[in-house]
């Protein structure tokens, strides 16, 4: 399991308790109560493991570099967002806090530094009628990459502008023929008439400032990465959500979707335990950079009524693992709970993290350096020539 006592913690580390505390309060081991005895407490053990091998001296540089790859040490500098203290902060502000009030399109503005966004209806045709949202998405981006300019060596307020057009593309390729081109409103709204239910309005706009911004996830960091080349601000978006259909990232929902139709055929239990019989993990569950649950899924199923199949997986889940759902798992339960159509939990976390992306070129493209890391060779020696 992900959690370990204080006695396997302490064994582990080979430290007294104060040391143990002092590493939790400065965040650098996650901690969480025993629900078994609340006197105690229970230590993320990829923490605990990672505190001890810095502690015995092993952490070389090249393991440093390899293990910021997979939930590490910082490797980027952005003052765009961040995980601090089970929280998660645009610009400084709590997004928890901005779902409450604010549009997508001020919190759009907000990461990009400047007013709000204006997301205009796109002229851009799709590439075939019976497009679904994600394949008429990725052929607007592919088309605009085609032509677009690079993004080096262009002013902020000209790639601001720009960014401004790539993410009125996507929009109209996930809206689809359902949208005029005179159509008005804030995204959420416009989202909201498209799948035929204006009582998801709100719903649909904490989804979208949620799930803006989470720092360097899989898909922004390809991003950056596309967008450090030159490229364009469109071919970044491209790799972005590429990246973010794997079913580890964006994708994720689409398990809970599986998950519950098979609890549908023969319970939630029963649905659980033979999914764990097969070896399959729960994506939807749990989140490294949250301890305590991701705070981002109780926002938004705190302003749902949740199908009580869906509640009583969570609960089921929650019991087998020890984890709570993250915000996958709340994208599911707000296209189950409204019937929105199959592609919406998909379709929303690409419009909103299309922000992020945007804010993340942006960015990079301001340094005017390219992300090149290099691999630790493991294979076959080379031969000098004889």
């Amino acid at each position: 399991m992900a959690w370990m006592t204080a006695a396997e913690a302490l064994s582990v580390m080979n430290v007294r308790a104060q040391t143990l505390y002092a590493n939790v309060s400065r965040g650098k081991i996650r901690a969480k109560p025993d629900k078994a005895d609340p006197r105690r407490s229970l230590y993320h053990r990829d923490d605990v493991l990672k505190m001890a091998e810095r502690r015995s001296g092993q952490r070389k540089v090249e393991k440093v570099a390899a293990q910021t790859i997979d939930w590490g040490d910082p490797v980027l500098l952005s003052a765009i967002s961040t995980v601090s203290n089970g929280k998660l902060w645009y610009r400084g502000r709590d997004a928890i806090e901005l779902a409450n009030t604010a549009s997508f399109e001020e919190v759009a503005g907000l990461l990009w530094e400047t007013d709000a966004v204006l997301i205009r209806p796109s002229n851009t045709r799709k590439a075939a009628s019976a497009d679904d949202p994600l394949t008429a998405s990725l052929v607007a981006l592919a088309r605009r990459s085609a032509r677009d300019l690079p993004s080096s060596g262009r002013t902020p307020l000209v790639l601001r502008d720009e960014a401004a057009s790539v993410l009125s593309t996507l929009a109209q390729a996930i809206l689809g023929g359902t949208a005029s081109p005179r159509a008005g409103g804030t995204l959420s709204e416009r989202l909201a008439v498209s799948w035929g239910c204006s009582e998801a309005q709100d719903a649909i706009r904490r989804a979208l400032v949620l799930l803006a911004d989470h720092e360097l996830n899989a898909s922004t960091f390809a991003t950056r990465v596309t967008v450090s080349t030159g490229a364009s601000l469109s071919a970044g978006v491209l790799a972005g959500l590429a990246t973010l259909t794997g079913p580890l990232h964006g994708g994720a929902s689409s398990s809970v979707r599986a998950l519950s139709e098979l609890a549908t055929d023969i319970g939630p239990e029963a649905a659980v335990r033979n999914w764990l019989a097969q070896g399959r993990a729960f994506p939807a569950f749990g989140h490294p950079l949250y301890a305590d649950g991701d705070p981002r899924a109780s926002a938004l199923l705190s302003t749902v009524s949740v199908p009580p199949l869906y509640a009583e997986l969570a609960a089921c889940v929650e019991r087998a693992v020890g984890e709570r759902p993250n915000v996958d798992f709340a994208l599911a339960v707000l296209g189950a709970a409204f019937d929105l159509p199959a592609q919406a939990p998909l379709s929303l976390f690409a419009l909103a993290r299309c922000a992020g992306w945007l804010a993340h070129a942006l960015e990079q493209a301001q340094t005017g350096r390219l992300i090149r890391p290099r691999a630790r060779y493991v294979g076959l020696q080379p031969k000098p020539s004889e």
